[in-house]
């Protein structure tokens, strides 16, 4: 689906933006921007969409998004409920490539620039002391003015640039393109839909309802926009809450199973296997001995073009 442009906010005071936004929820919609973006969640949890791929985000969540790359964090059910306590807690950076100045990139002594900010354009997520050093540095940057502001933006693309500590998050550099209000919002609409009732039975005639299309027409458009089916998409999100139920390790796989919408028991794990390329036991064993799992990057939930916009409100 063709995401919608975003247009930043201009602060001709300063070379780039810092900020830190504490909120009752993430409920963005699906959007892109010429600048880049390092995103750390010091709280919060719920769906991450970046281009081609649906994960699971939490607090800790250090990623690093390229230029003009779609992207959407959306919260976890239970925030948006009207007795919810939960909050939210982000600090984000957005940045053009030349901000530091255009000759910067250029220079021989900054030559790991360039290559981070192209490895962005899919998308990067950081994990270890990276992310630890990366996190208190931008945290500390919020309140900085001046030079100090300055050394600190360096300091952090410098320990980006040179970390080992960073994954891919999509499969494909991509380009996009603005998408008309009408796509835009039926899209809004049905993938709304979706993340609020995955866990019962969604009939592809429910569905096209809320896209305002027959099912023929229903299926030809999502099929047109991300190159999937429906029922594709739908397994997709079910499986990214089952991971998130296992890690917190609270309900009996079984239990697990109905709460993420599967009404089989043999259908949930064939669809696990599948999407995970793990079974829901060796992915909580793994979680539990601190090995990599794919919770925040599943092997196959990745679609070509990139998953359909969601919600109406920047995040």
């Amino acid at each position: 689906m063709r995401p919608h442009f975003l247009k930043l906010q201009a602060q001709p005071q300063n070379s780039f933006s810092i900020r830190r936004d504490v909120l009752p929820y993430f409920k963005g919609v699906w959007h892109y921007h010429p600048e880049l973006e390092l995103h750390y969640v010091i709280k919060g949890e719920g769906i991450r969409l970046v281009g081609d791929k649906i994960s699971n985000f939490s607090a800790g969540d250090l990623v690093l998004l390229g230029e003009n790359l779609p992207h959407c964090w959306r919260c976890n059910e239970e925030y948006f409920s009207a007795y919810s306590k939960m909050n939210v807690e982000v600090v984000v950076l957005q940045f053009l490539p030349d901000c530091l100045g255009r000759y910067l990139l250029n220079l021989p002594e900054a030559y790991l620039l360039p290559k981070l900010f192209e490895k962005a354009k899919a998308g990067l997520s950081f994990t270890g002391n990276t992310r630890a050093r990366v996190a208190e540095m931008m945290q500390q940057l919020v309140d900085l003015s001046g030079m100090d502001r300055l050394v600190t933006m360096v300091s952090i693309l410098k320990e980006l640039s040179e970390s080992a500590e960073c994954s891919e998050i999509t499969l494909t550099k991509r380009k996009f393109y603005t998408s008309n209000e009408i796509d835009t919002n039926r899209f809004n609409n049905i993938c709304n839909y979706t993340l609020t009732n995955f866990r019962r039975e969604i009939s592809l005639e429910e569905i096209a309802e809320v896209g305002n299309l027959s099912v023929t027409s229903f299926c030809r458009y999502f099929k047109l926009m991300t190159n999937q089916k429906y029922s594709d998409f739908l397994t997709q999100i079910r499986i990214s809450h089952a991971c998130r139920l296992l890690i917190d390790d609270k309900l009996s796989t079984d239990t697990i199973c109905f709460e993420s919408g599967f009404y089989n028991i043999s259908n949930f794990y064939r669809h696990f296997k599948k999407v995970t390329e793990l079974t829901p036991l060796v992915y909580k064993n793994k979680y539990m001995q601190g090995k990599p799992t794919g919770y925040d990057a599943f092997p196959a939930i990745r679609a070509a073009p990139p998953p359909a916009p969601l919600i109406t409100q920047t995040r």
